[in-house]
């Protein structure tokens, strides 16, 4: 089973919210996740997510492949911890 972390699309027509979740690469968009590992919410300025990088860790270590948008949320919240 390939695992991948993705966005899960919640949220009402015209007002997205995502949540990051790890989940069977096969399985569908808004199907069943493994673990969700933080939210995105792109209508808000700013600092727009939430993300527990330990947990990000764990599944890339255990080999999980993130999209390019999770990709890039990783990025900012490293970048975001280490000014912190």
């Amino acid at each position: 089973m390939m695992v991948a972390l993705r966005l899960n699309r919640q949220g009402t027509k015209d007002r997205p919210f995502y949540k990051i979740v790890a989940v069977d690469s096969r399985a569908r968009r808004d199907g069943r996740y493994i673990e969700q590992l933080g939210s995105y919410n792109p209508m808000l300025e700013g600092t727009n997510f939430t993300i527990d990088l330990a947990k990000v860790d764990a599944w890339i270590g255990n080999g999980a492949q993130p999209s390019d948008t999770v990709r890039d949320i990783i990025k900012k919240a490293r970048k975001a911890a280490l000014e912190a």
